[in-house]
Order: C-alpha cells, then sequence, then structure tokens
C-alpha cells in the first residue's frame, strides 16, 4: 500500500473514533494525533532513504557487473594471445646487425670501347701501392656483406661472431659465376667488457680469428689504406694504460704465393702494438705510433733473396675536429718506415717478393672541411721512397696528390670536380736489352661527375649514383715500364701499354656510371 493511502486510511478511522469521545477526552486524544501524524511522517521520511538506498545499491550492482564483464573480457583475451616466455636468468640478449660496402660502374673510351686494367692503381707505379686516385677510372664491380651476431649478458659483457663475405668482378654480365671471385674475407669471434677484467684491461676486448685490423684507416680519394694489417691471429684491444694512453696487441700470421696441402706452414708471422695518445682525455687531438715486427723462417725457400723478417713503424697526428688547425673539418698526418718484410708500407706483412735490404719511407696527410655554403672539399697527398725492394740496386720514387670539391646544386643533386695527379720515377735495377728499365714522368686525372645522393650536405653520405667524364693524360716515356723480377712476361706488345692497361699513347677518354655505398 502506498503511504499516502494508509495516511488517508488512519485519519478516517481517528476521525469516527472520535465522534464516541467525550469533551474531556478530547485534548488527549489531539495529541495522540499530534504525536501519530508525526511519526507517520517520520516513517515515510525513512521509508523515502530506504528506497534511495535501494536504488543506489541497485546501480552499485550494475556497475560491479559491468566491470566483472570487463575483466572477464581482458583475462580472456589475455589467455587467448600468446604469452612470451620470461627470460632465465642470466640468458643474453641477442642482436643481428648487417652492414656493407658496394660499388659497380662501366667505363669505355670515346669510340665505345670497355676498357680494361683501369682503376686506382693503373699506372706502372701501381704495384709499389702508388694510387692516381679512384673517382672516373673504377669500372669493377665489388662487394662486402658484413654478418654481426652480438650476444650481451645483464652484467654488460659481451660477445659478437663476425662473417665477411665478399666479391670483385670485371664483367658487365648479369651471370658471372666463372669469374668470381667469391671470398670470405673475415671470420672471427671477440669478447668484451668482461666483469673480471680490471685495472689497465678494463673494458678491453679480446678476439681470435681471420679479419683485418680494427684500426685500419684510408685516403677515401685514393682507395688506399695508409695502413691495412690482415690475417689470422689473435689480440687484444682498448688497454689503457692511463687515461690519455690506449694500446692495441695482435699477432697475425700470413701465408706468400700458394700454400700446398701437405705442408700447410705460415709463412709470416706479424706482431704489431697500435698505441693512442690523446692530447687531454677529452681531445680529438692525438698521437698514434705503430710498431710492427715480423717474421717468415722460410721465406727464402720460397723464393731466392726474399726477405725472412722486418720492421714497419708508423708515427701519425689526427685531428678529427679540424681541417689543418685553421678550420672545421678533419686532418690526419703522418710517416711510415719499413725495412725488410716490413718495406710494403700499406698492407703490413703482405709482400713476400721484398729483399732482406728493402727500404722504404712513406709520408702521407688527407684532410676535408667545408669552404663555403654549398661547397665541400677533401685532399690527399701520399709519397714514397724506397731502395733494393726487388732486386739489389733498384730504386723508386712517386708521389700522387687528389683534390676533390663537390658543389650542392640542390638537396639530392652535386657536381663533383676531381682532379688527380701522379708523378713517378722508377729505376727496376737492371739493364735488360729491349726492356723499359727506368722511366720517370707525371700523370693526371680530370673527372667531372654529376651525382644523385640523398643529402648533398654530408660529404660521406651513400650511396651516390654518378655519371661520370674523365681525361687521362700520360708520359709517353711511362709506357712499357717493368719491374725486374716479372720480366718472364712475355704478353705481346707489353712494352706498348701504359701501367697496368691496354692504354697506348699518351691519353685518354673514359664515360661511364657507377653506384657506390656503404652502411
Amino acid at each position: 500500500m502506498k503511504k499516502t493511502t494508509l495516511s488517508i486510511s488512519i485519519a478516517l478511522a481517528l476521525m469516527v473514533g472520535a465522534t464516541t469521545v467525550d469533551a474531556a477526552g478530547k485534548s488527549t486524544l489531539a495529541k495522540r494525533l499530534s504525536n501519530l501524524e508525526k511519526r507517520i511522517e517520520q516513517a515515510e521520511m525513512r521509508a523515502e532513504q530506504a528506497e534511495a538506498r535501494a536504488k543506489r545499491a541497485e546501480a552499485k550492482v550494475r556497475q560491479t557487473d559491468a566491470q566483472v564483464q570487463q575483466v572477464e573480457e581482458v583475462q580472456a583475451k589475455q589467455v587467448a594471445a600468446p604469452v612470451a616466455p620470461a627470460a632465465k636468468p642470466g640468458e643474453p640478449t641477442k642482436e643481428f646487425t648487417f652492414k656493407a660496402y658496394a660499388r659497380a660502374g662501366t667505363l669505355f673510351d670515346d669510340n665505345f670501347n670497355g676498357v680494361k686494367g683501369t682503376g686506382p692503381y693503373m699506372s706502372p707505379a701501381g704495384r709499389l701501392g702508388a694510387s692516381v686516385g679512384r673517382l672516373g677510372v673504377e669500372q669493377d664491380k665489388y662487394m662486402e656483406a658484413d654478418l654481426q651476431m652480438r650476444q650481451t649478458l645483464a652484467n654488460g659483457a659481451y660477445a659478437k661472431y663476425f662473417l665477411m663475405i665478399a666479391d670483385g668482378v670485371d664483367t658487365n654480365n648479369d651471370w658471372t659465376a666463372a669469374d668470381s671471385q667469391l671470398n670470405v674475407r673475415q671470420v672471427y669471434a671477440e669478447l668484451g667488457n668482461l666483469p673480471s677484467f680490471t685495472g689497465a684491461f678494463k673494458d678491453s676486448i679480446l678476439w681470435v680469428g681471420k679479419r683485418f685490423d680494427r684500426n685500419n684507416f684510408d685516403i677515401h680519394l685514393f682507395d688506399s689504406d695508409i695502413v691495412f694489417l690482415a690475417g689470422t691471429g689473435a689480440g687484444i684491444y682498448d688497454v689503457k694504460p692511463s687515461d690519455t694512453w690506449k694500446t692495441n696487441l695482435s699477432l697475425y700470421g700470413r701465408d706468400f704465393g700458394v700454400v700446398e696441402s701437405s705442408s700447410m706452414k705460415v709463412q709470416n708471422y706479424v706482431l704489431s702494438s697500435n698505441n693512442y695518445f690523446n692530447i687531454s682525455p677529452d681531445s680529438p687531438n692525438y698521437w698514434q705510433l705503430m710498431l710492427s715486427i715480423m717474421n717468415a723462417n722460410d721465406n727464402a725457400d720460397r723464393k731466392a733473396d726474399a726477405a725472412r723478417n722486418g720492421i714497419h713503424a708508423m708515427v701519425a697526428y689526427g685531428d678529427d675536429k679540424s681541417f689543418y688547425g685553421l678550420r672545421k673539418g678533419n686532418s690526419k698526418s703522418g710517416i711510415i718506415y719499413g725495412h725488410g718484410l716490413g718495406a710494403q708500407a700499406k698492407n703490413i706483412g703482405a709482400d713476400g717478393d721484398l729483399t732482406e735490404d728493402a727500404k722504404a719511407v712513406r709520408a702521407f696527410t688527407y684532410g676535408g672541411t667545408q669552404i663555403a655554403p654549398g661547397w665541400q672539399v677533401a685532399a690527399g697527398l701520399m709519397a714514397e721512397h724506397s731502395t733494393d725492394r726487388y732486386t739489389k740496386g733498384d730504386e723508386y720514387n712517386w708521389a700522387s696528390l687528389d683534390l676533390r670539391f663537390a658543389q650542392a646544386i640542390t638537396q639530392n643533386f652535386q657536381m663533383v670536380y676531381d682532379a688527380g695527379y701522379q708523378y713517378m720515377d722508377l729505376d727496376n735495377g737492371t739493364k735488360t736489352p729491349g726492356v723499359n728499365n727506368s722511366a720517370s714522368g707525371s700523370f693526371y686525372r680530370l673527372t667531372i661527375a654529376p651525382t644523385f645522393k640523398l643529402d648533398t650536405a654530408e660529404f660521406f653520405m651513400r650511396p651516390e649514383l654518378r655519371f661520370m667524364v674523365s681525361y687521362l693524360g700520360w708520359d709517353k716515356s711511362l709506357n712499357g715500364f717493368k719491374y725486374a723480377d716479372l720480366l718472364t712476361d712475355t704478353e705481346a706488345d707489353r712494352d706498348s701499354f701504359f701501367g697496368n692497361t691496354q692504354f697506348t699513347g699518351s691519353d685518354r677518354w673514359l664515360f661511364g656510371t657507377q653506384m657506390e655505398i656503404w652502411f
């Protein structure tokens, strides 16, 4: 029954009852009615409050039901989705990295004939490591693919496995299996950040395997390393005797000539100590002192008069922040001395044909900077003097200069102007009738290369897609020069060729395209 109906019924009953009460009881009855009315009002108020609480409780129940349903749906999704297993304590994290270098191009002359033997080492002095500069004369297809797997523990210690596969061909065809030189150039493993290494050995890196030394460095314009140390062996990097001195120690083994499976002798052992001395702990300027000694006991049995040991030393000064202290950029200069097997200044310990008395001195410098808005320049210079190199009494002198300007036309297009010059004075130390035993003269090259790239503001950003026009010129006296230990070459007309090419005369125009990439 509703509250209003109850109140009316009670009131009527009271009114009917009131007609039977005498006058004396009227006052008492009135008080009772008043009290009853108050109690009825209080009861109605409590009923309204109870009804409100019931409604609130009902709303809370509906809200709770909705929340429960939502949680059940989330749990259902979590059960349905695959759950990654939790990492076990001490299990290493793994990281795979792919890096690469590649170039591919084609060259032809002004008669639309393909060319052979071109490249940075095309001149007669190329055998000595004398580059004429690379832009506009490289027509080979060469690639390096670097595959790395690194495993790192929670404490920072890591292990890395490294594999490099390389190939190089000259043919322009798509299928080159017959000409391929596919090769595993590097395969090694290293350990770093070992917690048991402390003091000077803290943060040092151990490695074992077949590899290029980590601290090889080059002049890109020449496509020539300043020092290239490689082979199979072991070493330790980043030993720090002090805050400003860091040293690397390595032992490499190298073979000369063809190694017979029946003997498998290591022909040359190269022990190197490569040291860096910073001007201060935070300075970009540093001195580099690299010392190498080598021994090849059986080399004289392989070739008469060949060296059995050698030394190689380099002192260099580098600045990663300025162009010879003149402006923002980078630069590095140094001098190399080698004796015996160390007289191969660039490929340390790689030339087994050097004599015991061979001596060589090489100087180098290179750097790069921005000279004006939209204009960048890079330059490199190398020069060498060597004696008794391959035969007693020979003497070889050469110097190479390369200068490259890059002019940004748009953000993605630039004009590249590259000039190369090389002087050589070569004497093989013999007097063989009918053979060019000595030659002196100059080679020069001018290349213009319209180039597309992602950002012309970055000089060394790759890839670059190039169109190239080159003019080559040289002194005729350089044609047909021969080294004394290579006089068995009986190829027809060889004496009329320039260097390692099949060029005759004194000049040549070359046209071509090339892509170059690294990452």
